[in-house]
C-alpha cells in the first residue's frame, strides 16, 4: 500500500487516539483529519478539539459531530424491529455504532480529498473487522490504516514513552495501568479488560455506571407506557418522543430501576472468547416491549420466520457485514413484517426486570371472542379440531405402523 496523503482518523481525544494521532504524521508525514461522534457516550467533546489542535490539526480538519438521531433513528431502530440478540443475550451495543462511524469517516474523506482513515481498534478484536468491513462496502478504493496492527508501541510503557517524546498530555491517572476499558453510546456501556479478564470473578460493583445494582433500586414497581408505530417506539407514557430522546428517557427509566446488566463471555469473529460487562437499560426495555406489542399484532408465520431469522441477522450485526446485501435483504424482510406493529405496551420496571403486563393496539391480531373460556357465541367450532388433528396425525400414524411391523 501506497503511502496516504491524507487521513480521516476516528479519534476520541483519549491518549489511545492521540498518540495515534500523532504517529500517523511522524509514519507516514501525511495530513490528518479527525472526527470526533456524539453518539451519545456521555462524555464532553470539547477537549477532544482542544487537544487535536494542541497536537496541529487544523481547524478545518477537526470534525465533532452530534449524531444521536441519526444513530437511533438509522442503527437502533431497525435492529430492534429484529428483535436482535447475538448468542441469546447480547443487544450488540458496540456493534451497531460501528458502521456509523465508519460511515461518516468515508464521507468525510470524500469531502476533505482523503485517501484513507484510520481507526483505533487492536488486532486482536471485533471493531478493526466491523471498521474496515464497512469502509470497504462503501468506498472499495480507500486506504484503511489500523496503527495496532503495524505499529511497535506493544506495551503501556511505550506508549506512554512515545507520548512523553512528542509532548502528548498524559492524565495522571493514564499513567497507570487502567482497571478496565470502556466504550459507550447511547444504547449502551460496555467493560472490558483488566479486573474482568477472569471469567470466574464476580465483576466488581464499580464497573456499572448506568445502572444502580438490583438490590437497591427502588421497592416500588414503575409502570411506562411505550406507543409504537410500525414497529418502533414513538411515544413514552403520551409524550412524543424523537429517537434519541426516547432512548435517553428509557436509559434513565432502566439505570433507576438496575434494568439491562449483562455479564457475558462471548464468541468473537477472530475466534477467541472474551468477558464483558454490558448495561444497556433502555434497550432492554425496548426489547420486552417490542415484543410485547408484536405479540399482538404480528401473525403467528411471520413471528417465527422472523425469530429463525434474528440468529443471523444479529450475527451480521457482531461480525461487521451492516452494509451487506444479507443484512439489506433480511432488514427489507424484517421492515415488511413491521407494516401492523402498532400500539402500546404497558410495562413493569422492578428490581433489574422488565415485564410486559399490558398491551392493545388498534391492529391487533387478538380475539377474545375466539380464545373465550365462556360461549364464544359460535365464533369457533371446537368439532373442526377433530379433522385438523386427524390429518396432521396421518403421517404420525403411518410412521408408526411401519415402525411396529419392522419390529
Amino acid at each position: 500500500m501506497s503511502a496516504p496523503k491524507k487521513v480521516v482518523l476516528a479519534y476520541s481525544g483519549g491518549l489511545d487516539t492521540s498518540i495515534i494521532l500523532k504517529w500517523l504524521q511522524t509514519e507516514y508525514d501525511c495530513e490528518v483529519v479527525t472526527f470526533t461522534a456524539d453518539l451519545g457516550q456521555g462524555e464532553e467533546l470539547e477537549p477532544a478539539r482542544q487537544k487535536a489542535e494542541l497536537l496541529g490539526i487544523k481547524p478545518e480538519n477537526i470534525h465533532i459531530e452530534d449524531v444521536r438521531e441519526e444513530f437511533v433513528r438509522d442503527f437502533v431502530f431497525p435492529m430492534f424491529r429484529a428483535n436482535a440478540v447475538y448468542e441469546g443475550l447480547y443487544l450488540l451495543g458496540t456493534s451497531i455504532a460501528r458502521p456509523l462511524i465508519s460511515k461518516r469517516l468515508v464521507e468525510i474523506a470524500a469531502e476533505s480529498g482523503a485517501d484513507a482513515v484510520s481507526h483505533g481498534a487492536t488486532g486482536k478484536g471485533n471493531d478493526q473487522v466491523r471498521f474496515e468491513l464497512s469502509a470497504y462496502a462503501l468506498n472499495p478504493e480507500i486506504k484503511v490504516i489500523a496503527p495496532w496492527r503495524e505499529w511497535d508501541l506493544s506495551s503501556r510503557t511505550k506508549l506512554l514513552e512515545f507520548a512523553e517524546a512528542h509532548q502528548i498530555p498524559i492524565a495522571k491517572d493514564k499513567r497507570g495501568e487502567a482497571p478496565f476499558s470502556v466504550d459507550a453510546n447511547l444504547l449502551h456501556t460496555s467493560s472490558e479488560g483488566k479486573v474482568l479478564e477472569d471469567p470466574a470473578v464476580a465483576a466488581p460493583d464499580y464497573v456499572y455506571q448506568r445502572t444502580v445494582h438490583p438490590e437497591d433500586a427502588p421497592d416500588t414497581p414503575e409502570f411506562i407506557e411505550i406507543t409504537y408505530a410500525k414497529g418502533d417506539p414513538v411515544a413514552l407514557n403520551g409524550k412524543d418522543l424523537t429517537p434519541a430522546e426516547m432512548l435517553t428517557a428509557l436509559n434513565e427509566l432502566g439505570g433507576k430501576h438496575g434494568v439491562g446488566r449483562l455479564d457475558l463471555v462471548e464468541g468473537r469473529y477472530v475466534g477467541m472468547k472474551s468477558r464483558g460487562i454490558y448495561e444497556t437499560p433502555g434497550g432492554t426495555i425496548m426489547l420486552e416491549a417490542h415484543r410485547g406489542i408484536e405479540s399482538i399484532t404480528l401473525d403467528r408465520g411471520a413471528a417465527h420466520l422472523k425469530d429463525e431469522l434474528m440468529p443471523k441477522y444479529a450475527e451480521l450485526i457482531y461480525n461487521g457485514y451492516w452494509f451487506s446485501p444479507e443484512r439489506e435483504m433480511l432488514q427489507a424482510l424484517i421492515d415488511a413484517s413491521q407494516e401492523h406493529v402498532n400500539g402500546t405496551v404497558r410495562l413493569k420496571l422492578y428490581k433489574g426486570s422488565v415485564v410486559t403486563v399490558g398491551r392493545w393496539s388498534d391492529d391487533t391480531l387478538y380475539s377474545e371472542e375466539h380464545v373465550t373460556f365462556e360461549d364464544d357465541a359460535g365464533a369457533y367450532d371446537q368439532k373442526d379440531a377433530a379433522g385438523f388433528i386427524k390429518i396432521n396425525a396421518l403421517r404420525l400414524k403411518l410412521l408408526a405402523a411401519r415402525d411396529k411391523r419392522s419390529k
